[in-house]
C-alpha cells in the first residue's frame, strides 16, 4: 500500500514538473516572439515607394533620380510612383501607401497642424527628411488670351489644381491677396499636363502651376504656343508673405519658356517627407544617398539641393535619421 502511494506521488510530481516545464517554454517562446517582432519592425525594409506627382511635373522628374540613388546607395529597391502630389502624398503616407514622398513645405505644415484641407484630419505619423528647392507659383497663360494681370482672370476658365492640392491652396491664397475668390473665375480642377493641353487647345485661359522652373509641361506648351507668365502685382508679394510666412519672393527669369522679361512671383519650398516609423539608420542612409550625390542630379533644380540648406523652411519634426546626417554636416 505504501509502495503504491509512493508511486502515485512520483507520478504526480513528474506530471507537475512537466506542466511547469511547458509553462516555462511557452512563456519563453512568447518573450522570444515579442523580441523578434520588435526586431522585425526595425529591420531594413526590402522595398520603398517614393511618391512624386504627375508625369510632367518636377517631382516625377526628380523622383526617378532619387529612387535610383537610394537603391544604389542603400541596397533598398526604391521605386518612384506617379501620384496626385503634395496633399495626396501626405494622406498616402498616413495610409501606408508609400514610405517617402515629395511635398510642399506649406502642405506639410497644414497636415501636421490639421489646418485648411486637413481640418479635422491631422496627420501625426510623418516627419521631414529634408528641404529641396523653391517651388515657383506660376500663373501660366498664352499670348492669345490677352491676360496680363490677376484682374484679367475675372470670368475666365482657370486651372487651379485638384481641390485640397498644394496648387489649389496657392491659387486660392494668391487670388485672395489680389482681391479675388474662386467664385470670380471659372475654376477648373486639372493636373499640370491637362492644364497645358487645355491652354494649347484654348479650352482654358490660364493655369496655376506650382513647380520648380523650368517645368516640363510648360516647356512642352512653349514649343507650340507663345507662353506668358502673369506676375504678382507690386506689393502683393509682401502682403502674401506677411499673412502666410512660408512663402518667399521668387522670379521666373527672362528666357524661361521664351519670356522676354524677368517676372516677379512667389514660391514655397519642396521637401521630402517620410514615415516616422522608418528606422533611424535607414532614413540616415536615404538622406546621405541624396545629399551626398547631388552632383548626379541632372535636373536644373539639382543645383538648389544642398546639405547646408536641407533644413531651411521646414516647420515639421525632422526624422532622427535625417537630423543625424545634417548634424554631421555642420
Amino acid at each position: 500500500m505504501e509502495k503504491k502511494q509512493f508511486r502515485w506521488l512520483l507520478l504526480l510530481s513528474a506530471f507537475a514538473l512537466m506542466i511547469l516545464a511547458a509553462c516555462g517554454t511557452d512563456g519563453g517562446s512568447g518573450s522570444k516572439d515579442t523580441d523578434e517582432n520588435a526586431s522585425e519592425s526595425s529591420e531594413k525594409p526590402k522595398f520603398l515607394s517614393l511618391l512624386t506627382g504627375g508625369t510632367q511635373g518636377t517631382y516625377y522628374a526628380l523622383g526617378g533620380t532619387f529612387a535610383d540613388l537610394i537603391t544604389k546607395e542603400t541596397d533598398i529597391k526604391t521605386t518612384a510612383e506617379v501620384s496626385q502630389a503634395s496633399a495626396a502624398n501626405m494622406t498616402a503616407l498616413q495610409e501606408g501607401k508609400g514610405e517617402i514622398a515629395f511635398v510642399q513645405t506649406d502642405i506639410a505644415y497644414y497636415a501636421t497642424e490639421g489646418k485648411l484641407m486637413f481640418d479635422g484630419k491631422k496627420i501625426d505619423t510623418i516627419s521631414a527628411l529634408g528641404a529641396l528647392y523653391p517651388e515657383t507659383v506660376q500663373l501660366v497663360t498664352t499670348e492669345a488670351t490677352g491676360i496680363k494681370t490677376y484682374a484679367d482672370l475675372k470670368g475666365k476658365k482657370v486651372s487651379v489644381g485638384a481641390p485640397g492640392s498644394g496648387t489649389y491652396a496657392n491659387a486660392e491664397q494668391l487670388l485672395e491677396i489680389h482681391g479675388l475668390t474662386m467664385d470670380d473665375i471659372k475654376a477648373q480642377n486639372l493636373d499640370f499636363g491637362e492644364s497645358t493641353d487645355g491652354l494649347q487647345s484654348g479650352q482654358i485661359d490660364a493655369a496655376f502651376i506650382t513647380a520648380g522652373t523650368p517645368t516640363g509641361a510648360v516647356e512642352a506648351l512653349n514649343a507650340t504656343t507663345k507662353v506668358n507668365i502673369v506676375g504678382v502685382d507690386a506689393g502683393k508679394a509682401d502682403e502674401l508673405i506677411a499673412k502666410y510666412p512660408y512663402y518667399a519672393k521668387d522670379t521666373v527669369k527672362a528666357g524661361t519658356y521664351g519670356i522676354a522679361e524677368d517676372t516677379e512671383t512667389v514660391s514655397v519650398l519642396a521637401m521630402l517627407a517620410v514615415k516616422k516609423e522608418l528606422p533611424e539608420d535607414v532614413v540616415y542612409a536615404m538622406t546621405k544617398a541624396i545629399y551626398d550625390n547631388t552632383d548626379k542630379i541632372s535636373h536644373d533644380k539639382g543645383k538648389f539641393i544642398k546639405a547646408e540648406t536641407g533644413l531651411d523652411g521646414i516647420s515639421i519634426d525632422i526624422h532622427p535619421g535625417a537630423q543625424k546626417y545634417f548634424d554631421e554636416k555642420k
